[in-house]
């Protein structure tokens, strides 16, 4: 087996582990992981010859870009304390306390070297925790954290290893300097950020093509990064930048066609992207394996202690954060999302999966200092760093389904519901004012516009049949059969004549571009 073929093992696998793990009530990224730790073992698998600093820029920039398409810059906002307490402050306080374990367990590990290890695990995985999160049917609020904490701790995780990275091999360290290098990164991975996404939304208004403004978005994140990255700035930050500036100012709401297929594009992108990162972290195995050789007892009972001390001070953190949280919220009576009971606090402790930018970083660890002498336990740190990956992923991420469904966690169904109808309301008036408006102008019809108003109340019945009231709900229902009876009648139909026009596609003479433009006319004509 060689690379390419590998690769399409990976891609083939993170297609299947979405059906498997819904059937399974398992996280398809766990699957994934578990696919890669069995194929590192068989000898005729080829070890993964990817450059540890292209991990990085390969894959998260995609993942990145897919998730901030799920959120907005108002949930980011309306959630700064929470996501600053998970993403900020509890990095660093997870960064200090590895350190100080790992260098009291592990014989002559310089500080700088721990402040390293600390740094590459504090961070939970982005995509590990939504996909695991949205797999589970989790409140709305709690996947709104994790997936805040989970887009930003990246961005102070990185900073901070490379601070430490480079105090390890330079054998000196500022911290006015490294206070310093950290707001720089930020402040250049904004304006980066902020800028590559206004030109790309000036660019999709020239192109004026859902085909080439989808490509440019899959080129916009990688670019974002690169750039940020070559002019020293963060790479994360300054793609959740590009994202959150597209998502807020680059949607057109007529242009339906570039945002469904867009939808979708996306989705294949995550699905596919994420089944790789999350296999290549089980592949990725035989170098943790390799440094371990002989020394089995000794490097597993340092790991336990650090692994120990990762889930142990997340726990810690979150109670007396989570408990300040609610004192401020309650005291302020702000719009934020924060866990409202022990149990939800339970559940985003348990949750704090570490995943891709752990694995880059500990490949990433040099292999010499600047004087040309070895970087000091390097071993120590790789095999550290992967079982820490490991049982976060496969532990916490295996038994996280068994935790919600003990506590009795779950999505407030009625909330959701109630405010999709508040939104289907909405729209119907809107359809309804719009309406009055071109009455007034085209002089209508009164047939006509009783039609009309007939189909603006449809418009919200469609989003959804709770916009309804109870004694004009056994009159809908009927027209909902109705209507279900028509649309299946009229299916029929259209498949009869694309089965029509797709057999034409094989006659003699006949020009396929022309089949295909009239097929395209009639799939249009189905989602209608």
């Amino acid at each position: 087996m060689d690379q390419l073929a590998l690769l399409f093992v990976l891609l083939v696998g993170a297609v299947v582990s979405v059906p498997v793990g819904d059937r399974l009530k398992l996280p398809s990224p766990v699957l994934m992981t578990l696919l890669g730790l069995v194929l590192a073992l068989p000898d005729f698998v080829p070890n993964v010859d990817i450059p540890p600093d292209l991990i990085l820029p390969a894959l998260l920039p995609p993942l990145l870009y897919a998730a901030v398409r799920r959120t907005s810059w108002r949930q980011f906002t309306a959630n700064k304390r929470p996501i600053f307490l998970l993403a900020v402050a509890l990095v660093f306080v997870t960064m200090i306390a590895v350190a100080a374990v790992a260098g009291a367990v592990v014989p002559g590990l310089p500080v700088a070297a721990a402040v390293a290890l600390g740094a590459l695990v504090a961070p939970p995985d982005p995509i590990a925790a939504t996909a695991v999160a949205g797999q589970l049917g989790l409140p709305r609020r709690l996947v709104s954290i994790l997936e805040g904490e989970g887009l930003f701790n990246d961005v102070t995780a990185i900073t901070l290893y490379h601070v430490a990275i480079a105090a390890a091999v330079s054998g000196s360290f500022s911290l006015p300097g490294a206070l310093l290098e950290l707001l720089l990164s930020a402040v250049v991975a904004i304006m980066v950020g902020a800028a590559l996404g206004w030109v790309s939304n000036k660019v999709m208004d020239v192109l004026d093509d859902a085909t080439l403004q989808i490509g440019l978005t899959l080129l916009v994140p990688f670019a974002s990064y690169v750039l940020a990255e070559e002019l020293h700035g963060s790479g994360v930050l300054a793609v959740l930048t590009t994202a959150l500036f597209l998502a807020e100012y680059g949607t057109d709401p007529d242009d339906v066609l570039t945002r469904l297929a867009g939808h979708h594009f996306w989705e294949v992108v995550d699905t596919l992207v994420t089944g790789v990162a999350f296999g290549l972290i089980g592949l990725e195995l035989h170098h943790a394996i390799g440094t371990a050789a002989g020394r089995w007892g000794e490097m597993l009972g340092w790991a336990g202690a650090v692994v120990g001390v990762v889930i142990l001070v997340r726990l810690l953190w979150l109670l007396p954060a989570t408990w300040l949280t609610q004192r401020l919220h309650n005291r302020r009576d702000q719009e934020e999302d924060i866990p409202t009971s022990w149990r939800e606090t339970i559940v985003m402790w348990w949750s704090g999966m570490r995943g891709v930018a752990s694995v880059a970083l500990a490949l990433a660890v040099p292999l010499e200092m600047d004087d040309g002498s070895p970087f000091p336990d390097r071993d120590e740190i790789v095999f550290i760093a992967f079982a820490v990956i490991v049982a976060t992923l496969v532990l916490q991420g295996l038994t996280l389904p068994w935790l919600v469904r003990l506590l009795g966690v779950r999505a407030d169904t009625e909330r959701e519901k109630e405010f999709e109808k508040e939104l289907a309301v909405r729209a119907a008036r809107a359809a309804k004012k719009r309406l009055v408006e071109i009455e007034r102008e085209e002089d209508l019809p009164e047939d006509l516009f009783e039609q009309m108003q007939r189909r603006a109340f449809d418009l919200g019945v469609r989003i959804t049949p709770y916009v309804v009231e109870d004694e004009r709900m056994q009159a809908h229902e009927k027209r909902v059969r109705r209507m279900k009876r028509i649309r299946r009648i009229q299916g029929e139909m259209l498949s009869a004549a694309r089965h029509e026009i797709l057999a034409a596609r094989g006659e003699p003479g006949a020009d396929p571009e022309v089949v295909d433009r009239v097929l395209r006319h009639l799939d249009v004509r189905s989602l209608r």
